[in-house]
């Protein structure tokens, strides 16, 4: 593709715009590397762009409480003490209910996007693209109208049947949502500059990624908890449980580099982390399933227009009792063992949450040696920005929404009655012959009902 780029543009007979265009690629490839000679230096400090270093942001009273210790240590107490406010916060937004997740989902999507964009901008920054962070952010509106006008359908029926904006919102929702994105669409092409051709595509593509990455898996976390609220606690609390222990562990124990992307992690920490994780999800999966506000499907109630939690638990948190393999019986002496399925699941979760999920940070430690950057923000004192934080999530919100509807969810009678309102009066009485002739044969009626008949 170099040696294209470095040959004329004989035989084409618009040659004047043809070598206008061969500068304009070169103006466009200074800004990227491992293209032409910069291949061959590598990762060069020459060829990536310049990114501003995130800044110190730690509070002032705890660098004072702290500034006797190494730096090492200092860190740790740093990332400790906010870790432990961090996860006392999640638990209070897990009191306030359904809602104000929702809106905490949100927020962190917002501010996980705005940090990746920000790098962009801030590398291309001196080419001054127009339109680039109008364009994106207005991408970002598109697509969470697109999905936020999803869930409105598929949960809020009752709520949209009693409105009538609503109903010819989500009537025509994906026709709306298709030509909010065609507009910016249009504006994009609009926006194209001779010179940057390559550039704007390059973000353009950066944008929508980022949408793929952020947004889409943001949906499948609030996908999660309307399945119930434990689908949405137990999958967080398990990355975060393994990233604390996979890091004490490799603080305390730590010799052995785990990948060369991440530079610290060690197998002692991801060893450590995994069984740590998977004790620690087996025990809290028990706890939960207890009670009946994080096992019931959250569903809007019109009546009383809040989410209710109320509902008879499934099977999946229901004891039941299990027949240990004869090797395990002559390890411990017990034959039964009382469990919750659910606890079963969490096996899993906790295995790909420890095994799998750390390559989501894996991953992000990749882009940001791509740029030569520590951290994708400083908002977060010793942690970095919420994408750091949050890398890992996406991943394991991605894994849990596929193994829900793989293993786990049935049939929804609620989303099937909502669907049944909307229909014509004719085919709902239609639908209603048809169910009572098919429950009468199965003799499933009282016989008053089918005398009626």
């Amino acid at each position: 593709m170099t040696e294209l780029r470095r040959r004329g543009g004989g035989g084409d007979p618009d040659s004047t715009e043809n070598i206008s265009d061969k500068e304009a690629d070169g103006d466009d490839r200074l800004a990227f590397p491992g293209e032409g000679e910069g291949e061959m230096e590598g990762d060069s400090k020459a060829d990536t762009p310049d990114v501003p270093p995130s800044t110190d942001n730690t509070p002032q009273c705890l660098n004072k409480a702290l500034e006797g210790l190494s730096s090492r240590w200092k860190n740790w107490w740093i990332r400790g003490i906010l870790s432990l406010t961090m996860i006392i916060g999640f638990f209070l937004i897990i009191y306030l209910g359904p809602i104000m997740l929702i809106l905490v989902v949100m927020g962190v999507q917002i501010k996980c996007f705005h940090e990746i964009i920000t790098i962009g901008y801030r590398v291309y920054h001196s080419y001054d693209l127009p339109w680039f962070r109008t364009l994106s952010w207005y991408f970002l509106i598109c697509v969470n109208y697109f999905f936020y006008g999803e869930t409105v359908a598929d949960y809020f029926g009752a709520l949209v049947q009693r409105e009538e904006p609503l109903q010819f919102l989500v009537r025509y929702h994906r026709f709306i949502s298709f030509a909010l994105y065609l507009a910016g669409f249009c504006m994009f092409v609009l926006s194209l500059v001779k010179k940057h051709y390559r550039l704007q595509f390059y973000m353009f593509a950066w944008t929508h990624v980022t949408l793929l990455i952020v947004v889409t898996q943001s949906h499948l976390v609030i996908q999660n908890l309307f399945e119930g609220m434990i689908w949405f606690i137990v999958p967080i609390s398990i990355v975060i449980c393994n990233d604390i222990m996979a890091y004490l562990f490799g603080f305390f124990f730590g010799r052995t580099p785990l990948i060369k992307l991440s530079p610290k992690k060690t197998w002692e920490g991801f060893i450590g982390g995994f069984f740590a994780t998977v004790v620690f999800s087996f025990f809290f999966a028990y706890l939960l399933s207890q009670y009946q506000y994080f096992v019931c499907p959250v569903e809007y109630n019109s009546e009383t227009n809040r989410f209710a939690v109320e509902c008879e638990p499934s099977n999946l948190f229901m004891i039941q009792e299990y027949t240990l393999p004869a090797v395990v019986q002559n390890a411990v002496r017990w034959k039964t063992v009382n469990l919750y399925p659910f606890q079963i699941h969490s096996i899993a979760l906790s295995t790909f949450a420890s095994l799998i999920g750390p390559f989501g940070g894996f991953f992000a430690s990749g882009f940001k040696r791509a740029f030569k950057i520590k951290d994708f923000a400083d908002t977060i004192p010793g942690h970095g920005g919420i994408m750091d934080r949050f890398d890992c999530q996406y991943l394991m919100a991605t894994f849990v929404h596929v193994y829900i509807t793989s293993f786990i969810r049935g049939p929804n009678p609620s989303k099937v009655l909502q669907q049944l309102l909307v229909l014509q009066p004719e085919q709902q009485l239609s639908i209603f012959n048809t169910l009572r002739n098919h429950l009468g044969e199965k003799g499933m009626l009282p016989p008053a009902v089918e005398e009626a008949q």
